[in-house]
C-alpha cells in the first residue's frame, strides 16, 4: 500500500483491481479493515499468499483467507502467552523464594548490587537492572499492594514485588544472580543446566512481549538463541556449517523450550491446542500449502513428533 490515504473503498478496489485479490463481500472486507486496518491485515499477513517480488496474490487468494491467517495468529499468540506465562510464574516464585532465603526479606536484598554476581564485565549491566528493580517498587504506584507495603511497613518484600515486575526483569535476574541461586532454581527444571535455563527463559520472554503486545508470532525470529538441546538431535533438525537451521531463534524454539519448562501434560494439552490450529487454519487457506506454512513458522516436517522423545 502507499503511503497516500486511501478511503475504505479505495483500499477494497485496490485490492481487487491492483493486487488481483478475490473479495465476495465488500461490506464484510470494510468492516474488517475498519476493525484491524489495512497494514495490520494486509501489510502483516499478505506475504505467505504472494509470490516472491510479485505485486499481485497467488490467482484465487480470497480477503477471506487473508483474514483467517490473521486470526490463527491471534489464537496462536494466547496460545503461547497461555504456557509462557505459567514458565514465568514459576521463574517469579523460585527467585523470590531463594533469594529471600540467601538474603533476607528486606527489598533492600534484592536492590544491592553487591547481592548480584557483579563483575566489570556486567557492571553497568547489573546497575541497570537493580535501578529498574527500583521504579518497579516506587511509590505512587499503580498497583494498590506495593502503595500498600510502602506506606503500612516501609518494605516491599521481593514476593510481593515479583507480581510487579516484567518476565524480562526476572529473566534478568536470575542471569545475574549468584551461582548458588541460579543452581538451585535450575533444578526444579529436568535436565536442563543454570545456563541452559537462562538461554531458554531469555526467548521465551522475548516471545512473551510479543505475545502481549498483538504483534505479529507466526514468522517469529530473535537475536537470541537457545542452546542446542537433546531434542534438537533427536528430532534430527536441519543442520548448516554445523549449526542447527530451525529450533534456535524462531517460534519452534519456544517450543522445544516449552517442552524443557513446563511439565508433560501441560506440554500435551499446549501440543494438541497447536495442532489443532495448524489444521483449522490450512483448512481455512487453501492456497497456503503445509510446507510454506511450517517453513514460516520454522517448523520442521516431523514437529509433531516432540512428545515421542524423552527430554
Amino acid at each position: 500500500m502507499s503511503q497516500t490515504f486511501l478511503t475504505y473503498d479505495q483500499q477494497i478496489n485496490l485490492l481487487k483491481k491492483d493486487k488481483e485479490l478475490s473479495i465476495s463481500d465488500s461490506d464484510l472486507a470494510k468492516t474488517i479493515l475498519q476493525k484491524i486496518s489495512y497494514y495490520s491485515l494486509i501489510g502483516g499477513y499478505k506475504e505467505p499468499f504472494k509470490p516472491l517480488r510479485s505485486g499481485k496474490y497467488h490467482y484465487g487468494v480470497t480477503f477471506e483467507e487473508i483474514f483467517s491467517f490473521y486470526t490463527f495468529d491471534e489464537e496462536l499468540r494466547s496460545l503461547f502467552l497461555k504456557y509462557i506465562l505459567k514458565v514465568e510464574q514459576h521463574m517469579k516464585s523460585m527467585i523470590s523464594y531463594h533469594f529471600c532465603e540467601k538474603y533476607g526479606e528486606h527489598q533492600s536484598g534484592y536492590l544491592t548490587d553487591t547481592n548480584y554476581n557483579l563483575n566489570r564485565k556486567n557492571n553497568i549491566q547489573v546497575q541497570r537492572l537493580v535501578n529498574s528493580l527500583s521504579k518497579a517498587i516506587a511509590t505512587p504506584s499503580q498497583y494498590k499492594y506495593i502503595n500498600h507495603h510502602t506506606v503500612v511497613y516501609n518494605n516491599v518484600p521481593l514476593w510481593v514485588a515479583t507480581n510487579a515486575l516484567t518476565f524480562g526483569q526476572i529473566s534478568k535476574m536470575y542471569q545475574y544472580a549468584t551461582s548458588d541461586i541460579r543452581t538451585k532454581i535450575s533444578k526444579n527444571f529436568e535436565n536442563i543446566s543454570e545456563v541452559q535455563l537462562h538461554q531458554l527463559v531469555t526467548v521465551l520472554a522475548r516471545c512473551r512481549n510479543v505475545c502481549a503486545h498483538g504483534e505479529r508470532l507466526y514468522d517469529f525470529h530473535i537475536r537470541e538463541t537457545i542452546p542446542d538441546m537433546p531434542l534438537h538431535q533427536k528430532l534430527r533438525l536441519p543442520t548448516k556449517n554445523r549449526q542447527y537451521t530451525m529450533g534456535k531463534q524462531d517460534l519452534f524454539a519456544v517450543v522445544i523450550a516449552l517442552r524443557y519448562l513446563i511439565n508433560t501434560e501441560d506440554f500435551k494439552t499446549f501440543k494438541s491446542c497447536l495442532t489443532k490450529l495448524v489444521h483449522k487454519v490450512l483448512k481455512q487457506c487453501p492456497h497456503l500449502t503445509r510446507e510454506r506454512l511450517l517453513t514460516k513458522m520454522g517448523f520442521p516436517e516431523n514437529w509433531e513428533k516432540i512428545m515421542r522423545y524423552k527430554k
